[in-house]
Order: C-alpha cells, then structure tokens, then sequence
C-alpha cells in the first residue's frame, strides 16, 4: 500500500497522468521476458551495479571543482533524491512513453531540484577523474547534459534488468562510481565521476521507479 501511495504522489508531482504506469520496487532482478521496459517520462532510480548504491543528488555545492549542486551514489534504497526522470535529447521526435535503444542520447533530469546530470573537465574531488554535477533547470540545459545510452549484451532497448554505461558526449567520460566516500558532507556517500575507458565500475541498472507505459512511435 505504501508503495502504491508513494507512486501515486509521484506521478501527482510529475505532473504526469498515466493511472497504469509501473511502479517498480528493487526489482532489477527481473527475468527478462517480464522486465519492464524504461520510456521517457519514467523516474528511475540507477543502481551501481558492483556496490548496489543509487545514483543520488541532493542541494549541496561542491566544495571545489565547478561549485555545481554535488552527485554521489547513496546506499539507502528509499531516499526520494534518488530519483531521476529520463528526458530526450532536445529538438528530436522523441516524446514522452516512447521506448529508449542503444546508442540513444538522453539526459537525466533530478526529480528533485530539477536540474540535470552534468560533466565537464573539472576534477572530481576524491580521485581527480571527471567531475559529474547537477546543473541548469528547466529551460536550462547543453550539451554537457548528454549520455549516450550503450547496452550491455544483444539487448537493444533499454530494459529494467539490462546492464547499460552512460557515456557523456562531451567529454567521453562513462558515468562511474566506486568505493571510496565522501567523509564530511556526504559522509558515507560514494563518490561518482566520469573515466575514460570501460570498467567493471562504470555499469549501473536500473532499479525501483515509476515506469510510464512504452507508446510506440507513429
């Protein structure tokens, strides 16, 4: 019942009117003849898949680098600044419930504060990699905001129990996280960034969400 309520709230806060829309709970181990599909408009959670943490931002600067709002990954899987709403690439076709393939460039809009996953050539604090940030807002957003989507196996739209990178257009870096935290103020949170090479700690899945209903493109 919980769950059903919270979907229902966010789907209110979305602004989004889709009564049939999925709500999935730490279900990233689904088969994959039931593995829900993922369609523009849906607000995901990622999971590392290596350490099990979600992709996570909150309103709180970087302390160096950009001073852009900081993304770490978190370990609790119900915090609400874990979500994210996947948005096509501005001036295309793609619309809301359209279906997500290999090789499509999205952004990824924090539920939250409304800004977008973001790189650039800023050090990341803990490891000097590419710094990854929340920027822009609504009617604010570059190509800085751009991941190509590369899914992981012969998959060729972007599934629940898929394993997928995200590499930023920009700069090339695959979105990235590990083990080493943050020991101040994101204090148990690991640090994410972006590489420029594949690694075991760039593949995230995606996990519990609210999953609008794939429309097919006419």
């Amino acid at each position: 019942m919980a769950a059903a309520l919270f979907a229902l709230a966010l789907l209110l806060y979305l602004g989004l009117d889709f009564p049939e829309a999925s709500t999935a709970q730490s279900s990233y181990a689904a088969r994959s003849d039931t593995a829900v599909e993922i369609s523009y408009g849906s607000a995901i959670k990622l999971m590392h898949e290596r350490t099990k943490f979600r992709l996570h931002s909150h309103d709180v600067p970087y302390g160096s680098g950009s001073g852009q709002q900081l993304v770490t990954s978190f370990p609790n899987v119900d915090d609400a600044n874990s979500y994210w709403i996947v948005r096509p690439q501005p001036d295309t076709s793609a619309k809301q419930g359209h279906p997500i393939t290999h090789g499509t460039i999205v952004r990824l809009q924090h539920m939250k504060t409304r800004k977008w996953l973001h790189s650039h050539l800023h050090a990341s604090p803990i490891t000097g990699n590419l710094e990854v940030s929340c920027f822009g807002g609504e009617g604010e957003s570059d190509t800085g905001d751009h991941w190509m989507l590369e899914i992981e196996g012969s998959g060729k739209t972007w599934r629940q129990n898929q394993r997928i990178r995200l590499r930023h257009i920009d700069t090339g870096g695959y979105l990235h996280s590990h083990d080493r935290k943050y020991t101040r103020i994101a204090g148990g949170q690991q640090e994410v960034c972006g590489v420029g090479d594949k690694r075991p700690d760039n593949v995230w899945l995606a996990a519990e969400g609210v999953y609008l209903p794939v429309s097919l493109p006419k």
